[in-house]
């Protein structure tokens, strides 16, 4: 009759724990980075820019589906008019790229999508205004987005402007247009590559009393 040694991790029990926590581990931190990678990502908001639609300390939730299937069909991610949508934050003194501007406090910076390539956009006597093919006479892109006084775009836009939105970029606004509150596309921002968008806001869920999706 043959007989049989003991197996090693039989011998170590110990050794197996361990070894079968450190792969439950690794397993949890890989899933994490892939969903954290491709399919949502979690956001602190920091500011008043988005008022009243968004106040600082709010937290959101940023999906990043649409966006990695854009990427896997060797396309960039167009986001709809009036969306919320986060964005890295790249060389604001500097011709704007892909690059992302690292290690600063605002390296992802939060706003709605106002126009797209080709369309022009002027700001006059407080009033935001949107003009291409299909209104050719222009339209206020907010009347679709304010959902209420408290809800949405403020009706009043700081500053002047009149320009034609880039080929593969975005003009973007805060909600608080009011004087400076908002630093976007009006003032000093610029226009946002496509290929520099994270995603768009999905749910707030913080604080917890004013839970709701976008």
């Amino acid at each position: 009759m043959e007989i049989k040694s003991p197996r090693f991790f039989q011998k170590h029990p110990i050794l197996k724990d361990f070894l079968s926590l450190a792969i439950f581990i690794g397993c949890v931190i890989v899933g994490t980075l892939l969903l954290n990678a491709f399919v949502f990502r979690s956001y602190n908001v920091v500011g008043v820019s988005m008022e009243n639609t968004l106040h600082g300390n709010d937290r959101i939730i940023v999906n990043r589906v649409p966006v990695s299937l854009a990427h896997l069909a060797g396309q960039e991610y167009v986001p709809e008019r009036g969306q919320i949508i986060v964005f890295a934050n790249g060389e604001a003194s500097g011709p704007l790229t892909c690059d992302v501007q690292k290690g600063v406090a605002d390296q992802y910076i939060i706003k709605r999508v106002i126009a797209f390539p080709g369309e022009r956009v002027t700001v006059v006597d407080g009033v935001l205004t949107v003009y291409n093919d299909e209104h050719p006479n222009g339209f206020n892109p907010d009347e679709s987005t304010r959902k209420s006084d408290t809800d949405g775009p403020k009706k009043y836009t700081s500053g002047e402007v009149d320009m034609v939105v880039p080929e593969g970029e975005i003009f973007v606004s805060g909600d608080n247009r009011e004087e400076m509150h908002s630093f976007d596309s009006r003032n000093g921002l610029g226009t946002i590559p496509f290929c520099r968008i994270i995603g768009p806001a999905l749910v707030r869920i913080f604080p917890f009393n004013s839970i709701r999706l976008f």
